[in-house]
Protein backbone atom coordinates (compact mmCIF):
# COMPACT_ATOMS: atom_id res chain seq x y z
CA UNK A 1 0.00 0.00 0.00
CA UNK A 2 1.14 3.85 -0.94
CA UNK A 3 0.32 6.13 1.67
CA UNK A 4 1.17 8.97 -0.39
CA UNK A 5 -0.94 10.42 -3.05
CA UNK A 6 0.92 11.36 -6.09
CA UNK A 7 -0.61 13.87 -7.96
CA UNK A 8 -2.17 13.40 -11.46
CA UNK A 9 -0.05 15.64 -14.00
CA UNK A 10 -2.34 17.54 -16.40
CA UNK A 11 -1.39 15.60 -19.47
CA UNK A 12 -0.89 12.41 -18.45
CA UNK A 13 -2.35 9.29 -19.40
CA UNK A 14 -4.10 9.28 -15.61
CA UNK A 15 -5.19 12.76 -15.73
CA UNK A 16 -6.81 11.53 -19.39
CA UNK A 17 -8.27 8.73 -18.61
CA UNK A 18 -10.12 10.20 -15.21
CA UNK A 19 -11.26 13.25 -17.75
CA UNK A 20 -12.56 10.44 -19.62
CA UNK A 21 -14.21 8.35 -17.07
CA UNK A 22 -16.06 11.84 -15.57
CA UNK A 23 -17.32 12.66 -19.02
CA UNK A 24 -19.33 8.86 -18.98
CA UNK A 25 -20.44 9.49 -15.58
CA UNK A 26 -22.02 12.60 -16.09
CA UNK A 27 -23.92 11.20 -19.10
CA UNK A 28 -24.78 7.99 -16.65
CA UNK A 29 -26.18 10.52 -14.19
CA UNK A 30 -27.56 12.79 -16.21
CA UNK A 31 -30.04 9.67 -17.30
CA UNK A 32 -30.72 8.20 -13.99
CA UNK A 33 -34.16 6.63 -13.55
CA UNK A 34 -35.27 8.00 -16.59
CA UNK A 35 -36.51 5.46 -19.15
CA UNK A 36 -34.06 4.10 -21.58
CA UNK A 37 -34.33 2.47 -24.63
CA UNK A 38 -32.92 -1.02 -24.73
CA UNK A 39 -30.76 -2.22 -27.71
CA UNK A 40 -30.91 -6.65 -27.74
CA UNK A 41 -27.89 -8.14 -27.91
CA UNK A 42 -28.34 -11.49 -27.31
CA UNK A 43 -28.45 -14.13 -24.65
CA UNK A 44 -30.43 -12.14 -22.56
CA UNK A 45 -28.44 -9.23 -22.78
CA UNK A 46 -28.92 -5.64 -23.81
CA UNK A 47 -27.49 -2.18 -23.84
CA UNK A 48 -29.11 1.01 -23.45
CA UNK A 49 -28.63 3.97 -25.41
CA UNK A 50 -26.96 5.34 -22.26
CA UNK A 51 -24.43 2.95 -22.09
CA UNK A 52 -24.45 4.10 -26.11
CA UNK A 53 -23.81 7.10 -24.92
CA UNK A 54 -21.11 7.09 -22.27
CA UNK A 55 -18.62 5.03 -24.72
CA UNK A 56 -18.98 7.65 -27.14
CA UNK A 57 -17.99 10.34 -24.70
CA UNK A 58 -15.03 8.19 -23.31
CA UNK A 59 -13.73 7.62 -27.16
CA UNK A 60 -13.83 11.12 -28.24
CA UNK A 61 -11.58 12.17 -25.05
CA UNK A 62 -9.27 9.43 -25.84
CA UNK A 63 -9.54 10.48 -29.28
CA UNK A 64 -8.73 13.73 -29.17
CA UNK A 65 -5.49 13.17 -26.01
CA UNK A 66 -4.29 9.83 -27.93
CA UNK A 67 -5.26 9.71 -31.63
CA UNK A 68 -2.82 6.83 -32.33
CA UNK A 69 -3.96 3.94 -29.49
CA UNK A 70 -6.31 1.34 -30.22
CA UNK A 71 -9.58 1.48 -28.44
CA UNK A 72 -11.88 -1.52 -27.45
CA UNK A 73 -14.80 -1.13 -26.05
CA UNK A 74 -17.59 -3.05 -24.90
CA UNK A 75 -20.42 -1.54 -27.41
CA UNK A 76 -18.39 -0.25 -30.05
CA UNK A 77 -15.93 -2.83 -30.44
CA UNK A 78 -11.95 -2.22 -31.42
CA UNK A 79 -11.14 0.80 -33.40
CA UNK A 80 -7.57 0.91 -35.32
CA UNK A 81 -4.34 1.88 -33.75
CA UNK A 82 -0.49 1.03 -33.43
CA UNK A 83 -1.65 -1.91 -31.15
CA UNK A 84 1.09 -0.91 -28.19
CA UNK A 85 -1.45 0.78 -26.73
CA UNK A 86 -5.01 -0.28 -25.51
CA UNK A 87 -7.97 1.20 -23.88
CA UNK A 88 -10.04 -1.04 -22.24
CA UNK A 89 -13.90 0.47 -21.87
CA UNK A 90 -16.75 -0.76 -19.94
CA UNK A 91 -19.30 2.79 -20.38
CA UNK A 92 -21.89 1.30 -17.99
CA UNK A 93 -20.66 -1.82 -15.92
CA UNK A 94 -24.48 -3.02 -13.80
CA UNK A 95 -26.46 -2.10 -17.15
CA UNK A 96 -29.11 -4.31 -15.84
CA UNK A 97 -29.22 -2.55 -12.48
CA UNK A 98 -29.10 0.52 -14.25
CA UNK A 99 -32.36 0.08 -16.34
CA UNK A 100 -33.77 -1.19 -13.42
CA UNK A 101 -33.25 1.91 -11.50
CA UNK A 102 -30.99 0.17 -9.25
CA UNK A 103 -27.99 2.21 -8.29
CA UNK A 104 -25.11 0.20 -8.39
CA UNK A 105 -23.22 0.75 -11.40
CA UNK A 106 -20.00 1.59 -12.55
CA UNK A 107 -17.52 3.23 -15.31
CA UNK A 108 -14.35 1.17 -16.18
CA UNK A 109 -11.15 1.92 -17.58
CA UNK A 110 -7.90 0.58 -18.08
CA UNK A 111 -4.81 1.14 -20.78
CA UNK A 112 -2.96 -1.84 -21.65
CA UNK A 113 0.74 -1.29 -23.04
CA UNK A 114 3.87 -3.76 -23.43
CA UNK A 115 4.84 -3.79 -20.28
CA UNK A 116 0.69 -4.27 -18.75
CA UNK A 117 -1.45 -2.49 -17.13
CA UNK A 118 -0.24 0.99 -16.67
CA UNK A 119 -3.38 2.82 -15.90
CA UNK A 120 -6.44 2.10 -14.28
CA UNK A 121 -9.95 3.93 -13.80
CA UNK A 122 -13.21 2.79 -11.54
CA UNK A 123 -16.44 5.28 -11.11
CA UNK A 124 -19.24 5.24 -9.14
CA UNK A 125 -20.90 7.67 -11.48
CA UNK A 126 -24.10 7.83 -8.81
CA UNK A 127 -21.93 8.66 -5.47
CA UNK A 128 -19.27 10.58 -7.52
CA UNK A 129 -16.68 8.31 -6.22
CA UNK A 130 -13.11 7.68 -8.63
CA UNK A 131 -11.58 4.74 -7.72
CA UNK A 132 -8.14 5.13 -9.48
CA UNK A 133 -4.54 3.44 -9.86
CA UNK A 134 -1.25 4.24 -11.84
CA UNK A 135 0.43 0.84 -10.71
CA UNK A 136 1.99 2.11 -7.78
CA UNK A 137 -0.92 2.28 -5.21
CA UNK A 138 -4.37 3.13 -5.54
CA UNK A 139 -6.90 6.16 -4.44
CA UNK A 140 -10.17 7.44 -4.14
CA UNK A 141 -11.10 10.68 -5.68
CA UNK A 142 -13.64 11.73 -3.74
CA UNK A 143 -15.31 15.61 -3.34
CA UNK A 144 -11.91 17.16 -4.47
CA UNK A 145 -9.66 15.12 -1.81
CA UNK A 146 -7.66 11.75 -2.80
CA UNK A 147 -6.92 9.28 -0.39
CA UNK A 148 -5.36 5.46 -0.90
CA UNK A 149 -7.40 2.80 -0.91
CA UNK A 150 -6.82 0.37 2.08
CA UNK A 151 -7.84 -3.31 1.44
CA UNK A 152 -9.33 -4.75 4.94
CA UNK A 153 -11.79 -7.32 5.72
CA UNK A 154 -13.92 -5.79 7.68
CA UNK A 155 -17.17 -7.71 8.00
CA UNK A 156 -16.27 -9.98 5.82
CA UNK A 157 -18.18 -9.49 3.05
CA UNK A 158 -18.05 -11.38 0.15
CA UNK A 159 -19.44 -10.66 -3.24
CA UNK A 160 -19.71 -13.46 -6.02
CA UNK A 161 -20.56 -12.98 -9.57
CA UNK A 162 -23.92 -14.92 -10.87
CA UNK A 163 -23.45 -13.65 -14.18
CA UNK A 164 -22.28 -15.80 -17.34
CA UNK A 165 -20.21 -16.64 -18.73
CA UNK A 166 -19.28 -19.58 -17.13
CA UNK A 167 -16.53 -21.90 -18.64
CA UNK A 168 -16.01 -23.73 -15.45
CA UNK A 169 -19.18 -24.88 -15.13
CA UNK A 170 -18.58 -28.37 -15.11
CA UNK A 171 -16.98 -28.35 -11.67
CA UNK A 172 -17.67 -25.05 -10.54
CA UNK A 173 -20.60 -22.33 -10.04
CA UNK A 174 -20.48 -19.50 -7.78
CA UNK A 175 -23.75 -19.89 -6.97
CA UNK A 176 -23.61 -23.39 -5.25
CA UNK A 177 -21.03 -21.70 -2.72
CA UNK A 178 -24.17 -19.56 -1.70
CA UNK A 179 -25.83 -23.35 -0.33
CA UNK A 180 -22.45 -23.87 1.54
CA UNK A 181 -22.84 -23.75 5.58
CA UNK A 182 -19.32 -23.23 5.81
CA UNK A 183 -18.98 -19.98 3.23
CA UNK A 184 -22.24 -18.40 4.78
CA UNK A 185 -21.43 -19.12 8.24
CA UNK A 186 -17.89 -17.42 7.95
CA UNK A 187 -18.00 -15.14 5.01
CA UNK A 188 -21.62 -12.81 4.34
CA UNK A 189 -22.22 -13.37 0.71
CA UNK A 190 -23.47 -10.54 -1.29
CA UNK A 191 -24.42 -9.99 -5.25
CA UNK A 192 -24.52 -6.44 -5.93
CA UNK A 193 -23.80 -7.35 -10.36
CA UNK A 194 -20.99 -4.68 -10.83
CA UNK A 195 -17.92 -4.92 -11.10
CA UNK A 196 -17.73 -1.47 -8.76
CA UNK A 197 -17.28 -3.99 -5.81
CA UNK A 198 -14.08 -5.10 -6.95
CA UNK A 199 -12.90 -1.25 -6.59
CA UNK A 200 -15.16 -2.12 -3.17
CA UNK A 201 -12.39 -5.11 -2.05
CA UNK A 202 -9.22 -2.28 -2.78
CA UNK A 203 -11.23 -0.10 -0.48
CA UNK A 204 -11.92 -2.12 2.22
CA UNK A 205 -15.40 -2.77 2.12
CA UNK A 206 -15.45 -6.17 0.95
CA UNK A 207 -13.14 -9.30 1.92
CA UNK A 208 -13.34 -10.64 -1.21
CA UNK A 209 -14.81 -10.81 -4.85
CA UNK A 210 -15.47 -14.16 -6.70
CA UNK A 211 -15.87 -15.09 -10.30
CA UNK A 212 -15.95 -17.50 -12.80
CA UNK A 213 -14.56 -16.48 -16.66
CA UNK A 214 -11.41 -16.33 -18.80
CA UNK A 215 -10.96 -12.41 -17.89
CA UNK A 216 -7.50 -10.86 -19.74
CA UNK A 217 -8.21 -8.38 -21.29
CA UNK A 218 -11.67 -7.76 -20.08
CA UNK A 219 -13.14 -4.16 -20.11
CA UNK A 220 -15.26 -5.49 -17.47
CA UNK A 221 -12.61 -6.49 -15.17
CA UNK A 222 -9.41 -5.69 -16.32
CA UNK A 223 -9.21 -2.06 -13.75
CA UNK A 224 -10.77 -3.49 -11.03
CA UNK A 225 -7.92 -6.21 -11.21
CA UNK A 226 -5.48 -3.54 -11.63
CA UNK A 227 -6.95 -1.49 -8.71
CA UNK A 228 -6.71 -4.39 -6.54
CA UNK A 229 -3.46 -5.55 -7.34
CA UNK A 230 -2.20 -1.56 -6.68
CA UNK A 231 -4.07 -1.30 -2.72
CA UNK A 232 -2.01 -4.66 -1.77
CA UNK A 233 -4.80 -7.49 -2.16
CA UNK A 234 -3.86 -11.10 -3.05
CA UNK A 235 -5.46 -11.34 -6.83
CA UNK A 236 -5.41 -15.01 -7.85
CA UNK A 237 -7.42 -17.42 -10.43
CA UNK A 238 -10.28 -20.04 -8.77
CA UNK A 239 -7.24 -22.29 -8.18
CA UNK A 240 -4.96 -19.82 -6.11
CA UNK A 241 -2.35 -19.46 -9.02
CA UNK A 242 -1.29 -16.44 -11.13
CA UNK A 243 -4.74 -14.76 -12.17
CA UNK A 244 -5.55 -15.36 -16.43
CA UNK A 245 -3.81 -18.73 -16.19
CA UNK A 246 -4.28 -22.62 -15.62
CA UNK A 247 -8.18 -22.77 -14.56
CA UNK A 248 -8.97 -18.71 -15.28
CA UNK A 249 -11.61 -17.22 -13.01
CA UNK A 250 -10.64 -14.93 -10.45
CA UNK A 251 -10.59 -14.24 -5.91
CA UNK A 252 -9.45 -10.99 -5.38
CA UNK A 253 -9.00 -10.52 -1.88
CA UNK A 254 -8.32 -8.26 0.55
CA UNK A 255 -5.74 -10.53 3.13
CA UNK A 256 -3.88 -13.69 2.65
CA UNK A 257 -6.03 -15.68 5.13
CA UNK A 258 -9.50 -14.59 4.02
CA UNK A 259 -8.24 -15.94 0.85
CA UNK A 260 -6.57 -19.10 1.96
CA UNK A 261 -10.13 -19.98 3.18
CA UNK A 262 -11.87 -18.59 0.07
CA UNK A 263 -9.43 -21.06 -2.44
CA UNK A 264 -9.92 -23.94 0.07
CA UNK A 265 -13.87 -23.27 -0.31
CA UNK A 266 -13.72 -23.07 -3.90
CA UNK A 267 -11.41 -26.09 -4.00
CA UNK A 268 -13.42 -28.44 -2.60
CA UNK A 269 -16.58 -26.81 -4.68
CA UNK A 270 -14.13 -28.00 -7.40
CA UNK A 271 -13.35 -31.23 -6.33
CA UNK A 272 -16.79 -32.46 -6.37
Amino acid sequence: MVDVVTPVRPGSDMEVAIRAVDAACEVIRSSYGGAVKRFEKGDRDFATGVDLAAERVIRRVLREACPSDVILGEEYGAGTGDGSRTWLVDPLCGTVNYAARTPLVAVNLALRTESGVTVAVSADPLSGEVFWTGGRGAFLRRDGREEPLVPVAGDRLVDVNLDPPFPNAASFRTARMLLDDAFTEDFRPRVVSTTLALAWVAAGRRAAYITDGHLRDSVHFTSGIALCQAAGCVVTNLAGQPVHSGVQGLVAASDPESHRELIDLVSRHREN
